[in-house]
């Protein structure tokens, strides 16, 4: 709440600034969506929900190119899973969305407040989800944002520089399985180059993680703040088929054999638009994760890949997005059929998974597309 009532603040102490500058811009937009669904498991559970996400832009633009805007958006949803008076789970939160506010140029920009941050060139199996929960089954690309500072400066040469401060975020982010202590800062940044064909980039992060969330202080020790810091490189490149790689390297250094120190995640990336029709898009991904107490050991892993297919038809679309895993054998099929009609777009869903869901296991909700099952969604965009 005390952020809340500094954003608004800040928010009434602007308007007079914007009522002077060169040009002005005051939206209201937002999203609604509903869905209904069956997952065929035992007892058959029907999925149910409603999502309303509100937002409210405002900026200037003043005559020297320097540019003020600011987001502020709330997520609001009501979920019911019944599978039987005595399994019957429901779900309601009304929270935060983006509250940012950012002054930009066109050879800078900052941007402070609870935003989206994220990078990268992978597109299903990502290394580099660091601060995201991105799911790419969701359609709507939904993810909590984080409480932070953010610059970046473009270069002339189309290089460009990241630097964060994150504080406040006391839950887990990317492929995190112990959240950051909240009152201590995480830092980091990034540099992102242009080369032939493509770019590439070099990222860095440090964070404190609150192992007290998950071991007991009085077994383990009141001093359990130690440490993690990330490495990651990335690149893309437009060979005709565009070809990618994302590698990131985590170290963390706690006092206990429960926690690997070294966790290592690779992709390799592969996609292609055939001159089939009206287009048939098809991506394809190798995914590696392992952990291990020494860097160059293999230590324990998990192998994926991944296809990824879409195909337009007019105002409709068709995709499908395929996992399979190499280390131990599933498969992973979700296929969604998808039109839009003016500010409204209609989904149906078909997915059959394995009931325990291996991929994104950190992230909230990744079990709605476990087992087998049918979903509608209607999304209205205003």
């Amino acid at each position: 709440m005390k952020n809340l009532r500094l954003y608004i603040i800040f928010l009434i102490s602007a308007i007079p600034v914007q009522l002077q500058a060169q040009d002005s811009i005051f939206k209201f937009k937002g999203q609604a969506d509903g869905y209904a669904g069956l997952n065929f498991s035992d007892p058959v559970q029907l999925q149910t929900g409603v999502r309303f996400l509100p937002a409210l832009s405002i900026g200037t633009t003043f005559k020297n190119n320097l540019k003020f805007d600011s987001e502020f958006s709330f997520d609001s949803y009501l979920n019911y899973h019944l599978a039987g008076s005595e399994n019957d789970i429901s779900d309601s939160k009304i929270k935060p969305y983006r509250m940012w506010i950012r002054l930009s140029s066109d050879r800078f920009e900052i941007r402070a407040g609870l935003q989206k941050i994220n990078f990268g060139s992978a597109s299903a199996l990502r290394p580099l989800m660091w601060f995201d929960h991105i799911d790419p089954r969701d359609p709507l690309q939904l993810t909590d944002g984080v409480y932070g500072l953010l610059g970046r400066y473009y270069f002339q040469n189309n290089a460009n520089a990241w630097l964060w401060v994150l504080l406040g975020n006391d839950k887990t982010k990317g492929w995190e399985i112990i959240p950051t202590v909240k009152k201590i800062p995480e830092f980091g940044g990034r540099m992102q180059f242009p080369v032939p064909k493509g770019e590439v980039a070099v990222s860095y992060h440090h964070r404190i993680p609150n192992l007290a969330a998950v071991l007991n202080p009085a077994i383990f020790g009141s001093h359990l703040n130690y440490p993690e810091d990330k490495i990651g490189l990335d690149g893309k490149w437009d060979i005709g088929p565009g070809v990618w790689v994302e590698y990131s390297l985590t170290h963390s250094r706690p006092d206990s054999a429960f926690f690997p120190r070294w966790t290592k995640l690779f992709t390799l990336g592969i996609d292609y638009t055939f001159s089939i029709g009206n287009g048939l898009y098809m991506a394809s991904e190798f995914f590696r994760y392992s952990t291990a107490n020494e860097v160059l050991n293999s230590g324990i892993n998990n192998t994926f890949s991944s296809l990824t297919i879409n195909y337009p038809v007019g105002i409709n679309k068709i995709g499908s997005i395929t996992y399979y895993n190499l280390t131990n054998k599933t498969w992973y099929r979700f296929i969604n059929l998808q039109r839009q009609s003016d500010n409204w777009t209609y989904y149906l869903f078909l997915y059959w998974n394995p009931d325990k869901f291996e991929i994104y296991n950190n992230i909230s909700g990744n079990n709605m597309f476990s087992g087998k099952g049918i979903q509608f969604m209607i999304v209205f965009n205003f």
